[in-house]
């Protein structure tokens, strides 16, 4: 089965053929990385509009490359939510369209969903149930996948995602956009021990994340210094943030496998998934604990249609449709039916 498949959450304009929900017959990504550039940041009504120009031409592209035509394939799935609203409605639209004017039938995909289907063009064996972190610029989740379309959520943050928080003190760093890229890079040559930084922890909720205090706390840094007329060196200052933000999500990950004894397989999602000190960690934390662990490869991670394609060919399966009034949501829990 061959779902053409289409993601505009954010600032990737992509389109892909995904058979099978596991083999990719072709993958396009438009991105917007260079225009936004300049602002320090992603402009939704840039975004919006760049999308409107691209689509066509990456939804051809991904049918040219996957050797295919609009009849060849089985389903038009599209990512409706979470996302920035504007950016979402161009995909919407466009697949709207493309279903109406073929009579496909129209599969509406979650954008966290996909990126935990990631997983699953990266290994073909990775099968549900297992424990996932989600970790990307707007989310931060702990679920437990119970089936393709069957999720528990167990932890999530209570205020900044892990992804927004690196973002914002990369900027703050007066490191380039995107901010965790570089950041990443930048830590790399540091001294994670250079800086201390509270290891938050929501009481009475001992999965969920919180991560407004970290990134209040590497602000204050750069002023104080400023204020001085000092010098903050940024590799030390950015390894020792990142260190205290990956174990953060680390610690939380290891109470979740704790709470699930039967569940041998951990999974990694989301766009901070490609982080270096994050996939260390976690390979770490799969040595200590005895558990599979399961990474998406680095192209799999940021937004892409590949993993929209994935997750869609389970939605289908799982009867999910929509009609011509699907809507596009900024905001929708990942357990939405």
């Amino acid at each position: 089965m061959k779902i053409l498949a289409l993601e505009s959450s954010c600032d990737e304009t992509a389109a892909a053929v995904v058979e099978n929900g596991r083999t990719v017959l072709s993958s396009v990504v438009a991105t917007q990385i260079e225009r936004h550039k300049i602002f320090g940041g992603v402009v939704p009504e840039i975004a919006s509009r760049m999308h409107a120009e691209a689509i066509s031409e990456v939804t051809r592209q991904a049918l040219e490359q996957a050797s295919c035509k609009l009849s060849d394939v089985d389903a038009v799935a599209v990512t409706y939510a979470p996302g920035l609203i504007g950016a979402l409605l161009v995909g919407v639209n466009y697949a709207k369209g493309l279903s109406l004017s073929s009579g496909l039938p129209l599969v509406p995909v979650h954008h966290l969903r996909s990126h935990i289907a990631a997983n699953y063009i990266t290994h073909p064996d990775l099968e549900p149930p297992f424990l996932c972190l989600v970790v990307s610029g707007g989310n931060t989740l702990l679920v437990h996948v119970r089936d393709y379309t069957d999720f528990q959520v167990l932890g999530r943050t209570r205020d900044d995602a892990a992804g927004e928080a690196l973002d914002k003190a990369a900027r703050a760093m007066g490191l380039p956009y995107p901010g965790g890229v570089h950041l990443d890079k930048a830590a790399k040559d540091g001294n994670d021990k250079a800086f201390s930084f509270p290891h938050p922890h929501v009481e009475g909720s001992p999965l969920d994340f919180s991560f407004s205090g970290l990134k209040t706390s590497v602000v204050n840094i750069i002023h104080n210094a400023n204020q001085k007329g000092e010098t903050v060196p940024v590799a030390d200052l950015g390894a020792s943030f990142l260190r205290a933000v990956v174990d953060s999500l680390v610690s939380n990950t290891q109470k979740a496998l704790q709470t699930l004894p039967v569940t041998k397989k951990l999974v990694l999602a989301g766009g901070v998934s490609a982080n270096s000190v994050l996939r260390a960690d976690m390979q770490q934390l799969a040595k200590r604990t005895g558990v599979d662990l399961y990474l998406p490869e680095l192209s799999l991670c940021g937004d892409n249609a590949a993993m929209v394609g994935a997750q869609g060919y389970y939605e289908y399966l799982a009867g999910k449709r929509a009609g011509m009034d699907l809507n596009a949501f900024a905001t929708m829990p990942i357990t939405e039916e």
